[in-house]
C-alpha cells in the first residue's frame, strides 16, 4: 500500500510532523481570531439592523445578536478595522496553505470512520478545511473585485464565516493543548526527529513519516519560507491603506498602485460615474435637484441653493470593505442635521435618514444612516473636496461623507434624502 495516499509511507517529507504543524496552528489560532473579530465589526459597521436596504444577510436570526449602533468616533475606526482585516487575511494565506499541507496525510486515513466519535471529528475537520478555503478564496476575490462566485459576497462570506468559526473553535479546543506541548518540547531541548514528537494512536497516527526521504531543508527553513511568503504578501498589500509612495507598493490591491490623477480630486475611487451610468445631463446645474423629505414636507434644492446654506468642513478618510482607504480629505458642504432641520426636526433630535443615489443599479444605490451618524457635526452632504467642487467620479453634484462609516454608505450622486425612524 506504499503507493496509496492512505499509507503513512506514501508521505515522505521529513519536514512534516507535529511540531511544524503546531507552530502553524498556533499562528492561525491568533490570526484567525483577529480576522473573525474584525469581520464582525466590519459587518456591524453597515448597521444591517437599521434598515432592510443595509442588510445583505437575510434570515440571520440569532447570528445578528452582536449588532449595535456603529460609532462615529474615532473617525478612522473603520479604516483601521478593515485595513487590519484584509491585510492580515492576505498575509495568512501562506500559513493556511502550509498548515493544510502539513496535515494532508490525515485526510486520507482509512477507514474513514472508526467510531461515531471519529466520524464526528472527520466531519468537523471537513467543515474546518472547507470553510477556511471558502472564506479565504471569497475574501481574496472580493479584494481583487473579481466576483466569480455565485450570489452576493456579503451573505456568502457572512454565513461561511459562522460555519468555519464553529468548526474552528471545536478544533482549537481539542488541539491547542497538544500544539502548545509540541512547541514546548523543542524549547526544552527534546528530540524532534521524525516520529519522536508525538505518541501516535490508531485514531491519530503520527504526522511524521515512518520512512522519510532525504531532507532538502530543515523545519526552521520551511517555516522561514512560509514566513517569507507572508511578509511578501504583506508588503504588496498594506500600502493600499496609505497615501504617497507606499501606496505604489500595493501591487496586489486594485486601489494600490493605480494613479488616481492629481489635483484636489486626485485620490482613490471605487466606482466611476460612467460605470454607474451617471450622465452629465442629469447632474447639470439645470437638471439636478436634491429632494429632502420629513414630517413638515418636502423641499427641493439646487446645488446653488445648497451652497447658500451655512457651510461646514471636516477632514475625513474614505475606507472600503476591500481594505483600501485614503488619508483624510478636506470636505466642505452642508451638515446632515441641518438638512433635517429644513424638514421639521431639531438638530439635536435628527433621526435616521435614507439616502438614495442617481445610480440605478448596485447593491448600495440606497443606504441608511443611524441618528448618531446624522447628528454628528462632521457628517456632511459634501459639495467640495480639498477646496474644489466634487468631480463626477467623486460624486458631483453632492455626496455623503460620514466619520467612521464604510465607503459604500458614503453615497455618491445623491438624489433624495428621507428623514425619519427606519
Amino acid at each position: 500500500m506504499a503507493r496509496s495516499p492512505s499509507s503513512p509511507s506514501f508521505w515522505r517529507s521529513p519536514v512534516r510532523g507535529p511540531w511544524f504543524t503546531s507552530v502553524l496552528g498556533l499562528a492561525l489560532l491568533a490570526g484567525i481570531t483577529v480576522l473573525f473579530v474584525t469581520g464582525l465589526l466590519s459587518y456591524a459597521a453597515y448597521n444591517p439592523g437599521l434598515s432592510p436596504v443595509n442588510d445583505k444577510t437575510p434570515d440571520k436570526g440569532v447570528l445578528g445578536f452582536y449588532l449595535f449602533a456603529w460609532p462615529t468616533d474615532p473617525h478612522w475606526l473603520y479604516r483601521l478595522n478593515q485595513g487590519v482585516h484584509v491585510t492580515l487575511g492576505i498575509t495568512l494565506v501562506p500559513v493556511l496553505l502550509a498548515k493544510l499541507w502539513s496535515v494532508v496525510p490525515r485526510l486520507f486515513q482509512l477507514p474513514p470512520a472508526r467510531s461515531l466519535a471519529h466520524a464526528l471529528e472527520r466531519i468537523s475537520l471537513l467543515l474546518l478545511v472547507g470553510g477556511a478555503l471558502f472564506e479565504f478564496v471569497t475574501g481574496v476575490l472580493n479584494v481583487q473585485l473579481d466576483y466569480l462566485f455565485p450570489g452576493s459576497f456579503y451573505p456568502l462570506h457572512f454565513y461561511g464565516a459562522w460555519v468555519f468559526i464553529a468548526a474552528f473553535v471545536v478544533h482549537a479546543v481539542l488541539k491547542t493543548p497538544a500544539a502548545v506541548r509540541n512547541v514546548r518540547r523543542l524549547r526544552e531541548g527534546r528530540a524532534v526527529e521524525a516520529g519522536a514528537e508525538e505518541e501516535p494512536t490508531e485514531a491519530a497516527p503520527s504526522l511524521a513519516s515512518p520512512d522519510p526521504a532525504a531532507p532538502t531543508t530543515s523545519r526552521r527553513g520551511a517555516l522561514g519560507l512560509v514566513g517569507g511568503g507572508s511578509l511578501l504578501l504583506f508588503g504588496t498589500t498594506v500600502g493600499q491603506n496609505f497615501d504617497g509612495p507606499l501606496r505604489h507598493t500595493a501591487v496586489l490591491a486594485p486601489h494600490g498602485g493605480a494613479d488616481p490623477g492629481s489635483g484636489p480630486g486626485g485620490f482613490q475611487i471605487n466606482k466611476t460615474a460612467a460605470s454607474r451610468g451617471i450622465s452629465a445631463a442629469e447632474t447639470s446645474e439645470e437638471a439636478w435637484r436634491l429632494v429632502v423629505s420629513g414630517p413638515s414636507g418636502t423641499v427641493r434644492l439646487s446645488r446653488a441653493e445648497l451652497l447658500e446654506l451655512p457651510p461646514h468642513s471636516a477632514a475625513l478618510p474614505i475606507a472600503c470593505v476591500e481594505g483600501w482607504s485614503t488619508s483624510d480629505q478636506w470636505w466642505r458642504g452642508v451638515r446632515l442635521r441641518d438638512l433635517a432641520v429644513l424638514v421639521g426636526y431639531e438638530a439635536d433630535t435628527a433621526p435616521d435618514v435614507l439616502v438614495e443615489s442617481l445610480q440605478r443599479h448596485g447593491a448600495f444605490r440606497r443606504a441608511a444612516l443611524r441618528a448618531n451618524q446624522v447628528r454628528d457635526p462632521r457628517s456632511l452632504l459634501a459639495l467640495d473636496v480639498n477646496g474644489e467642487p466634487l468631480t463626477p467620479d467623486h460624486g458631483c453634484p453632492a455626496r455623503i461623507i460620514v466619520p467612521a462609516a464604510p465607503g459604500v454608505l458614503n453615497t455618491k450622486w445623491v438624489a433624495r434624502m428621507t428623514f425619519g425612524d427606519l
